[in-house]
């Protein structure tokens, strides 16, 4: 994948990724802001749910992002519930524990990403016939849509027949959870659709739906690292015949996705060392 999006990038040497750079500078806080859509959401719900102070809290979501999309899916959870063992309290309720919560809003998203995507899904399937090229909604491969979109709805509906059993949390605070996640989820939807439109204007609206359910679609895909790097190889497969700068911006968007991760961890990393570094200096004075 990563030799794919090099290739869509670097294929036509420093003048291609020159072209595939968007011209437009809103494109970067746009996409800044679309980055930080999802963890900001977690945050805020784990704020309210813990009662953290400031910004506590808030690297651990990144880092529950970035292990989820570099890693492997849901090992960010596993990350964040050990993370809120070692710093809350032990006197919390019941219903706001670490695994009660992190279970819940867990949950919560997944339902909320089904449903968006099947909903985005839906409406961008007539702009997909006339996108992509002949055969690639061939009754074999629509079936296979809607094989999937059968997975999606069969997962859903055992949480909410049994939502008694599955969720710790009241129902009022369960339904701002899925809120907090709607929004989230629309926010770095259209902040994503809007990057993409500010990289490469004059491309039709449609396309970009198109491309942000497809992304959506890839994003409910389990177990699977680098979805991002998956959409983009998927995207210059379909689009790079026919459409070359809508394809080379997704490959560049993946790419500038994967290089903001790496930039994070490294200075997670970094930030680990020097804490603990210090740690060692003291105790030893």
């Amino acid at each position: 994948m990563v030799a794919g999006l090099v290739h869509a990038l670097l294929g036509d040497g420093l003048g291609g990724l020159s072209r595939a750079v968007p011209a437009d500078p809103f494109f970067y806080p746009v996409f800044v802001l679309a980055y930080l859509a999802l963890p900001v959401g977690d945050w805020l719900i784990f704020r309210r749910l813990w009662r953290l102070r400031g910004l506590s809290g808030f690297g651990a979501t990144l880092k529950k992002r970035i292990a989820n999309e570099v890693v492997l899916g849901y090992s960010g959870e596993a990350y964040f519930y050990a993370w809120a063992r070692r710093r809350l309290p032990d006197d919390l309720p019941r219903d706001a524990r670490p695994f009660a919560a992190v279970k819940d809003v867990a949950v919560l998203s997944a339902l909320v990403g089904n449903a968006t995507t099947l909903a985005l899904a839906l409406a961008a399937l007539p702009v997909a016939r006339t996108l992509l090229p002949p055969g690639a909604l061939s009754p074999t491969a629509m079936g296979a849509g809607l094989a999937g979109a059968g997975v999606l709805v069969a997962t859903t509906i055992p949480f909410l027949l049994f939502r008694r059993q599955v969720f710790s949390l009241p129902g009022p605070r369960l339904r701002w959870v899925f809120g907090v996640h709607l929004l989230r989820q629309v926010a770095a939807t259209a902040l994503l659709g809007l990057g993409w439109a500010l990289g490469v204007p004059g491309v039709a609206a449609t396309t970009w739906l198109a491309l942000a359910a497809a992304r959506l679609v890839v994003s409910r895909l389990p177990f699977l690292p680098n979805k991002d790097l998956l959409f983009a190889n998927l995207a210059v497969l379909l689009l790079g015949g026919q459409a070359g700068p809508v394809a080379e911006l997704v490959a560049f968007t993946a790419a500038l996705t994967l290089a903001t991760h790496a930039t994070l961890a490294a200075a997670f990393g970094l930030h680990h060392f020097v804490e603990r570094l210090q740690a060692r200096t003291a105790v030893t004075r």
